[in-house]
Parts: structure tokens; C-alpha cells; sequence
């Protein structure tokens, strides 16, 4: 047996999450048996879903258990194996974070290619990139010309979408963020051709004044009021991509007032879980990874060291400290 640690489960938040509710153990990490690969992490992800999965409720993955380690995107290397589809020193993509060191069967881990950063597998070539892609082209079915306006826009996946769809010929598009930094963020370093800061005011009023044509796709992360000013201000025929709604994870929040706009603008709205679009990986890494390596996507990351810090990360994540995709490193 090997000693690890994993940060666990400790108890269900009521409303907002604190550290309280997370506590990080010390567990033995056995040997690998046969068909199995001990992974050392070096890099893991903290996500707004995983806010869900603290609620013992019934959802499209499993809660979280109070007593056991959490988990999530990771990437490590292995450093012992006892099955022939892995070798010692691989790099690999899984699914359990929040530990240092994990046992498993090596049939639960994809091994990478190094050709980006291993965070990179955690971000705009991972879950959240697979994500944006499908949302907005898939779900949304952004065309050439369209005007696209995506909430959350300076996290790991809004911040994708706004740079896909410049590349992909959107006529404009619009991102909202919580501070001034993010603001110019989006504009100066992603090409965003206007955002504001829904901190500010009115989000109606500011997408008004930021599309005064209107929008033919929204990518909503946030819900709520954005949800409602992407109604108000949607062309006939409008296409909305729901992939989260953050503004009402720790607390419910009312819903649009205006839906009756859907009938009269024949706006369609679908929801969608990335993990549906498996399929099209190999199309992001293709077309993504190009661009990527070319510098035409700039993958902006928020760092934070230390598996004994990953609380605070999500919990920096949950209150918008992050800009692009945030990571910790172990």
C-alpha cells in the first residue's frame, strides 16, 4: 500500500458551498493488480457541474457521496502498471480528481499524446472545448453572419465559443462577464466585438445597446436574467444552446417572464450534455487543435496549486475569480 491523499465529501452545502464542506484525508492507494495502472495526478479540474453533484439528487451523473473522495477531469502519469494497454511514464486523461494518487483499471484512462500542455486535455481540448464546439455549431447551428451572444463569457467555455464563432463567420459577437478586467478581456485579447459587465446594470438594457439588431444564437451558461435578455432581444428564428445556468446553482432564481416570445419568434431552445457528443472529439482535436497550434485560440487558464487548495479553487470558480479554464495542480 501506498499513502495518497483525496480531498472527500464532508457534508451537503446548504445554499452556497464553503470549506466546510469539503476535507482532505490521507487513504491507502493499493498496488496494481492485474489489468491495472497506478496514476499519479498532476493536474486536475474544478467545473460548475460538480456544484450539482453536491445535492443528493437524482441528475444525469451520480451525487457525490458524503465520506468519499469527489472526482472529476484529471490528467497524470502512470507510475505503475500491470496491464499491457499502459506503460509506465504514459500520460493520461481520467475521471478521478481530487486525489494525488489513484488504482484503477487501466481500461478507465485514454492515454495523450503530449502535444499540448497537460492542462490542455482539462480545457480547450477537453470537456469544455468538446463542449463549446457542440453548443455552438451542433446545438445552435451558428451560420456564417449570424449575430451570437454567450453568457459567462470569460470562463472556459464562453470564452470558446466567442472565439469559434469569430472563426466560424459570426457577423458580431457579444459576451457579458462579472468585472471591468474580464470586460476588456474579452474584447482586447478573445476579438469579441462588444461585451459588457452584467454587474453594471440592466442585462436587457446592455444587450440592447451591445446588439441593437438583435441576436440569431445564444449560448446561455448563466440563465436567469441573461436568459430573459436573450428572449427580449432574439431575431425570428433565433437558436439558443442552454448548457448551464449558474445563476441558480446555490439558490433558485426566477424564470423569463417573456416566454411567450418563443411562439411569436419561433426561437428554438435546446438543452444538451456534452458527454451526448463523445463522437466529435475527433473533430475538435482536428479542427480546434489546428487553430490552437497556430495560435488563432488563445486558451486562457486560472491556476491554483496544491490539492489541498481545490476547495478554494471551485469555490473561487462558483464566484467568478476565474478567468478561462481554472485548474489545480498537484
Amino acid at each position: 500500500m501506498t499513502v495518497g491523499r483525496e480531498i472527500q465529501l464532508a457534508s451537503r452545502p446548504d445554499g452556497t458551498p464553503t470549506l466546510d464542506n469539503f476535507q482532505l484525508v490521507e487513504v491507502e492507494v493499493p498496488e496494481p493488480g492485474e489489468g491495472q495502472v497506478t496514476v499519479r495526478n498532476t493536474v486536475m479540474s474544478v467545473d460548475p457541474y460538480m456544484r450539482g453533484r453536491m445535492n443528493d439528487v437524482k441528475s444525469y451523473v451520480p451525487p457525490f457521496q458524503v465520506g468519499q473522495a469527489l472526482d472529476g477531469g484529471a490528467v497524470g502519469e502512470v507510475v505503475a502498471s500491470n496491464s499491457p494497454l499502459l506503460a509506465v511514464g504514459d500520460l493520461v486523461l481520467h475521471g478521478y480528481g481530487w486525489r494525488d494518487l489513484v488504482t484503477a483499471d487501466a481500461k478507465r484512462f485514454r492515454k495523450l499524446e503530449p502535444v499540448a500542455a497537460p492542462s490542455a486535455f482539462l480545457g480547450v481540448l477537453g470537456m469544455p472545448g468538446l463542449t463549446a464546439y457542440v453548443g455552438l455549431l451542433d446545438i445552435a447551428g451558428m451560420k456564417p453572419g449570424d449575430t451570437v451572444f454567450v453568457s459567462g463569457a470569460a470562463g472556459a467555455v464562453g470564452s470558446l465559443v466567442g472565439q469559434l464563432a469569430k472563426l466560424k463567420g459570426a457577423a458580431r459577437v457579444v459576451g457579458s462577464a462579472g468585472s471591468p478586467a474580464k470586460v476588456k478581456h474579452l474584447v482586447d485579447e478573445l476579438g469579441f466585438d462588444a461585451a459588457f459587465n452584467y454587474r453594471d446594470g440592466d442585462v436587457s438594457a446592455q444587450l440592447k445597446q451591445a446588439a441593437p439588431d438583435g441576436i440569431d444564437v445564444y449560448f446561455d451558461n448563466v440563465g436567469g436574467d441573461h436568459l430573459t435578455a436573450a428572449i427580449a432581444r432574439a431575431k425570428v428564428f433565433a437558436r439558443f444552446a442552454l448548457c448551464g445556468a449558474i445563476s441558480g446553482y446555490n439558490e433558485p432564481v426566477p424564470g423569463p417572464d417573456n416566454m411567450m416570445s418563443l411562439i411569436g419568434k419561433r426561437i428554438t431552445m435546446r438543452g444538451f450534455i456534452v458527454s451526448d457528443h463523445d463522437d466529435r472529439m475527433p473533430d475538435l482535436f482536428r479542427e480546434v487543435g489546428a487553430w490552437l497550434a497556430e495560435g488563432k485560440i488563445k486558451a486562457e487558464e486560472t491556476v491554483v496549486a496544491g490539492l489541498e487548495n481545490a476547495p478554494q479553487a471551485f469555490l473561487g470558480l462558483m464566484r467568478g475569480e476565474n478567468t478561462g479554464k481554472m485548474v489545480v495542480t498537484i
